[in-house]
């Protein structure tokens, strides 16, 4: 049930807990092959169950020797997914740069993974998009593991009551306001149902054709700035979502078809990204007083002037661009 495993051995392991089905399951499953772990765990207050979640995460983790890390979130006033998951990622990686964690380990399994190709299917995407959650993903400063995105949920609540072990059940995982729940009840799981092997098994074709059709290109990176070797609108667009996967940021699909018919597109209010013939460029989103003969010598390198700014304050980028494009 547990993959990746050998990623696992002899590293520092943080696991993202919730008390749930999932989580609980992944913990239990983690001491059983004796892998090293800590948990972290987020109470965003919506909830009076949250209380009781966060206090026995404490104690399971008391009970085996492990740390555990709690967080109270400040109130989220709207677009609750998308900020609770920044605030929850910002969290994690607080802790990984703050203790020197190797892996992130979340416990998506292959419920999620469908749920995510069927919204991504009925906004518009390819395959690469469809492919979805990956089981290993590389960030900026750590790595990202899902040991059971191949495992479906109902294996892993029958391996909890079968081990009798506790778990709470989120009752806001039912309300179908959130569009994932909404997708996950009239979808998702009644595919699962009827046809989960098959399902398995296409999932392992999609990652298969994944690899072929996404060319890994290397991303180098001094400070702030990032920058690699242009190829096909496809791979650039690929590189540059894993790009902002590694900073906790998800592209938005409006952000990605302006990536695929404008040269600099603007992410996320922060970050500008410049696709040229030959380089794609991405740095923060700076806005500074420039002098005119530094603003004449990016205009000669054809550097779109909303990336000027950052590079206007890093006389190491401005040299590198010099001998890039000069």
């Amino acid at each position: 049930m547990l993959k990746h495993k050998e990623l696992l051995k002899n590293k520092k392991n943080l696991l993202a807990f919730s008390a749930g089905g999932d989580s609980t399951a992944l913990f239990f499953l983690l001491l059983e092959q004796k892998i090293p772990f800590d948990i972290a765990i987020v109470d965003y207050g919506l909830r009076e169950q949250s209380k009781k979640e966060v206090l026995y995460a404490q104690e399971i983790a008391n009970t085996y020797s492990l740390q555990c890390y709690t967080l109270k979130a400040p109130k989220i006033e709207q677009n609750f997914e998308a900020n609770a998951r920044q605030v929850r990622y910002d969290f994690f990686e607080e802790l990984i740069k703050e203790h020197s964690y190797k892996n992130l380990l979340t416990a998506h399994h292959l419920g999620d993974r469908l749920e995510w190709m069927l919204m991504q299917f009925c906004k518009g995407a390819g395959c690469v998009e469809l492919s979805g959650m990956q089981g290993v993903e590389k960030r900026d400063n750590y790595t990202l593991i899902r040991p059971l995105l191949a495992s479906d949920k109902e294996e892993l609540i029958e391996y909890l009551k079968h081990n009798k072990h506790h778990y709470f059940e989120d009752a806001s995982n039912n309300d179908e306001k959130y569009k994932r729940n909404s997708f996950r009840k009239h979808f998702a799981q009644p595919l699962l149902a009827k046809y989960k092997e098959g399902i398995k098994k296409s999932f392992q074709y999609l990652d298969e054709d994944r690899n072929t059709l996404a060319e890994e290109l290397p991303i180098k990176k001094i400070k702030e700035f990032a920058y690699f070797q242009a190829s096909t609108q496809h791979s650039n667009i690929i590189t540059i979502d894993r790009y902002f996967k590694s900073l906790g940021k998800l592209l938005s699909a409006s952000e990605r078809e302006l990536l695929k018919t404008q040269s600099s597109v603007i992410i996320g209010r922060k970050y500008i990204v410049q696709q040229k013939e030959d380089f794609v460029f991405i740095a923060p989103f700076v806005e500074v007083t420039m002098e005119k003969k530094f603003k004449e010598k990016m205009r000669v390198l054809e550097i779109e002037p909303k990336l000027r700014g950052y590079i206007s304050q890093e006389q190491e980028i401005e040299e590198l661009l010099t001998s890039l494009l000069a």
